[in-house]
């Protein structure tokens, strides 16, 4: 799973390249996006994939857009984004389950009949600025999922 540059409408087999660019974090197609996608394993067995898309203007020359496979370093692009400028502040996150693709199946190595979660997180600067876009694509039976809010006034 390499790192890919969205550009000029090519989006390397990814559907919701487009989305990403035009509608989450604001950027014609024309401007280009890079998307830094991993495969994340516990104790050898793959548990889910993760892509991440930023505005390639946000993230050139760092590395998330390395080819390297993995994080994007200590801290990963939070860091990154960070150290550009443009702190995370706000995380929306949204979960589905649907029956995997054959890809995922190959990919994840999900047996019959198992479902996955599908994660899809917005990340924003305090000014609320689109700053990444992720979709996890998780197996269900080695997820659960716990937050903690605290209540506002």
């Amino acid at each position: 799973m390499p790192f890919e540059v969205c550009a000029d409408g090519t989006c390397h087999g990814h559907e919701s390249c487009l989305v990403v660019l035009d509608v989450l974090l604001h950027v014609p197609p024309r401007d280009g996006s890079a998307a830094r996608s991993r495969l994340v394993k516990r104790e050898g067995r793959p548990t889910h994939s993760l892509t991440s898309y930023y505005r390639e203007s946000d993230v050139a020359g760092t590395p998330p857009v390395d080819p390297t496979p993995g994080p994007a370093g200590r801290g990963g692009g939070f860091a990154v984004l960070t150290l550009q400028g443009l702190e995370p502040h706000e995380v929306t996150e949204a979960f589905s389950s649907r029956m995997p693709t054959p890809d995922e199946i190959a990919l994840l190595e999900i047996p019959a009949g198992e479902p996955v979660m599908v994660m899809e997180r917005t990340v924003r600067t305090a000014t609320g600025h689109p700053v990444e876009f992720a979709i996890g694509v998780h197996r269900a039976s080695l997820f659960s999922w716990q937050y903690t809010f605290e209540m506002p006034d």
